[in-house]
């Protein structure tokens, strides 16, 4: 790995918002969440969040590769299951909806812990999505139609948050813990071997300073007994 590539992975690390995030609430489109996904990677956002069906969500998965080696998205049933969570972790939650108490994206604080929940193009936000909302926001328009494509204004939304978040000085400062850092650069330079340590539960290799695997040789011989160790056990107890 080149230090050229080193410096760019830890400059972006530097400035991901681990208290900023998106909730999808039934976004179905995989070219929508993808490009959802793709607006997050911009804003500096490691983690989103997506309601959708798991059969659907493969099929994403199986078109937004690219997408998912930057930004950690993780799947729901419902979308309570990732707005009960993020509220307990202080997240204040901003609903993109039309409705008679919405109000200007622009006028929330951004700065604050916040999930930014967006809802299908036809249905919106679900009613349980709304009942988790501490705000309500619109994009204004000054054409026929009412919104925006549910990408285009998440793109919108966000690039208000990181306008605020820029100004106030958010950016300046790695904003992750260093394991999380450390664990997400690995991912980040190695994730064919990212893969192969999950699938097999392993832990993640040592890296030297040049980014690369410490002893590779030795580690992958070690993690192979681990392995076939593991499957002489389980086989011994069926």
């Amino acid at each position: 790995m080149t230090p050229e590539r080193i410096a760019r992975l830890r400059e972006v690390l530097a400035r991901r918002q681990p208290d900023l995030t998106v909730v999808t609430d039934y976004v179905h489109k995989g070219r929508n969440l993808s490009a959802i996904v793709r607006n997050c990677d911009a804003v500096g956002i490691s983690t989103m969040h997506a309601v959708v069906p798991a059969q659907e969500y493969r099929a994403f998965r199986g078109t937004a590769k690219g997408s998912h080696q930057w930004v950690n998205v993780v799947r729901h049933d419902r979308p309570e299951q990732a707005l009960i969570g993020l509220k307990q972790q202080g997240f204040q939650v901003v609903a993109a909806h039309l409705s008679p108490r919405a109000v200007d994206f622009r006028s929330i604080d951004y700065t604050k812990p916040t999930a930014i929940l967006m809802g299908a193009e036809r249905e919106g936000v679900s009613d349980v999505g709304i009942g988790y909302a501490d705000y309500e926001v619109t994009v204004p328009m000054l054409g026929m139609v009412e919104s925006f494509n549910v990408s285009v204004a998440a793109g919108i939304i966000l690039s208000e948050a990181s306008f605020q978040r820029q100004r106030a000085g958010l950016y300046d400062v790695c904003r992750l813990d260093e394991e999380t850092q450390e664990k997400l650069f690995f991912e980040w330079a190695h994730p064919k071997i990212k893969h192969f340590c999950q699938v097999n539960n392993v832990d993640y290799p040592r890296l030297q300073e040049d980014g690369e695997i410490e002893d590779p040789v030795n580690w992958y011989a070690q993690v192979r007994e681990e392995i076939a160790a593991r499957k002489s056990s389980e086989e011994s107890l069926c």
